[in-house]
């Protein structure tokens, strides 16, 4: 299995745009990519969600699914049962990541808010997803203060579930950080054990697909996640 599950310390902190570089460089890899997101909420059925902003950043390449829509910006379980429209089942989401897996070198599904956001049907979390998968997964974190406990919680909340987090990756990094971004660098591996696999520079959502690529490549060079993904999660290739 190959699946590499993407979850943020709160929400907006750039779990999308995250997800779009390890897309990215995984293609540049030669890796055959999709992104599964269970739940899109907060936008309507004709409108393009975050899926097409992967797809717009990461390449054409790149092959999604979404699982379900609820309009409002709300939890998933909540706009789900405000909208009317059926929950999410833990089973289902499972078995369309593993049907994804089944043609794909690497998987990447990427959560909604923080790791403890109730998805679906009995309140399931993106833990529980990738508990059931056996996935690793990649915590996106904000750069300044809050960040340290937030990150080192999110971490405690994955490990209690018996999911490898494989590292943080910043998911918004300023031009000009301040003294608490700056030190959140060196502190936030210490904090949650985990290493820093890299940091998107804020705005790198309004690249485009060719500057986008190719600087995915610097943000994320200091991690072996995706060059040793074959190794690591068994790709079969």
């Amino acid at each position: 299995m190959s699946v590499l599950c993407i979850t943020g310390t709160s929400t907006d902190v750039g779990k999308t745009v995250t997800t779009a570089a390890l897309a990215a460089v995984a293609e540049a890899a030669g890796l055959r990519v999709a992104v599964c997101k269970p739940a899109q909420t907060g936008v309507e059925d004709d409108e393009p969600g975050d899926l097409a902003e992967i797809t717009r950043l990461a390449g054409p390449g790149i092959d999604t699914l979404e699982l379900a829509r609820y309009p409002e910006p709300l939890a998933p379980d909540t706009a789900a049962r405000r909208s009317g429209r059926p929950l999410l089942n833990l089973l289902d989401v499972v078995a369309a990541v593993r049907a994804l897996d089944a043609t794909h070198d690497l998987t990447l599904v990427e959560g909604a808010g923080g790791v403890l956001v109730r998805i679906g049907v009995d309140g399931f979390t993106l833990a529980d997803v990738a508990a059931a998968l056996g996935a690793p997964t990649v915590l996106v974190a904000a750069a300044g203060l809050g960040t340290l406990n937030h990150s080192a919680l999110t971490v405690g909340a994955l490990r209690a579930a018996g999911v490898e987090c494989v590292g943080t990756v910043i998911g918004s990094w300023p031009g000009d950080p301040d003294l608490a971004q700056q030190c959140n660098l060196e502190d936030l591996p210490d904090v949650t054990g985990v290493p820093l696999l890299g940091r998107i520079p804020a705005g790198s959502g309004g690249l485009d697909s060719s500057a986008f690529s190719a600087g995915a490549q610097q943000w994320l060079a200091a991690t072996p996640l995706l060059p040793e993904v074959s190794v690591r999660f068994g790709t079969r290739r």
